[in-house]
């Protein structure tokens, strides 16, 4: 796909997963360019009448947000998420498995993923792969960054610093954090991988999500297809 088409079937993906938002819903809003179509065909089902409230995953995502007119509550100030749709660097075709963190949110999307009844991901048709090995980002206390760097290579992988594109030093994360992108290769087994880098002391949250995603909305030139639920 050239750029336009990539750009469409992005579109496509999260306009086809804020169809099945229900009046009504509190809605996890994900982080990145696939989830903000969905965040912006939500503001205007809202402009159209539909009741929805947004729980927003990062900065970018309340941004987009509130530009849609999309009302918005913190995760706090909710009783549940019925519907959270998120995009996704990397995912198996049913969604068992993927890789999460380009905008370095994964954290907190995490948190609001989990918590949805429903975890819609959204991503074009390049994003879906038999094997993930997209490199898994990871997000890790300042003080802790050799120590974790040391566990991962323990691990088989290779953590670079992420660093900030237009200004000096690392990237820093809305929880005051950093974040290495780690090279595991090919990661054959993506939920013995996500247990240990959980287990790693400094770790605040890591980008796989290993059995959470209910379905995966996949944009491509003529449509989408729904894998996974």
């Amino acid at each position: 796909m050239d750029d336009a088409q990539v750009e469409r079937a992005k579109r496509r993906a999260g306009e086809s997963a804020a169809e099945t938002v229900d009046d009504g819903d509190v809605v996890g809003l994900g982080t990145g360019s696939t989830a903000a179509h969905a965040i912006r065909a939500l503001g205007a089902a809202v402009d159209a009448g539909r009741d929805v409230v947004g729980v927003a995953t990062s900065h970018q995502s309340r941004a987009v947000a509130r530009e849609a007119g999309v009302p918005l509550q913190p995760l706090a100030a909710v009783s549940r998420v019925d519907v959270a749709v998120d995009g996704a660097d990397e995912t198996l075709p049913d969604g068992r498995a993927l890789v999460k963190g380009g905008g370095a949110a994964h954290a907190r999307e995490k948190v609001v993923d989990a918590a949805a009844d429903r975890f819609l991901a959204v991503v074009d048709e390049r994003k879906v792969v038999e094997t993930l090995s997209h490199p898994v980002p990871v997000e890790v206390l300042p003080p802790a960054r050799s120590a974790v760097a040391a566990r991962v290579a323990s691990l088989g992988g290779e953590a670079t610093l992420r660093e900030a594109v237009r200004k000096d030093g690392p990237v820093v994360t809305d929880n005051g954090s950093l974040v290495f992108d780690c090279d595991f290769g090919v990661v054959d087994d993506p939920e013995r991988l996500a247990t240990a880098l959980s287990a790693v002391p400094g770790v605040v949250e890591h980008g796989l999500f290993v059995g959470l995603a209910d379905a995966v909305h996949v944009g491509g030139p003529d449509g989408v297809r729904v894998t996974g639920g």
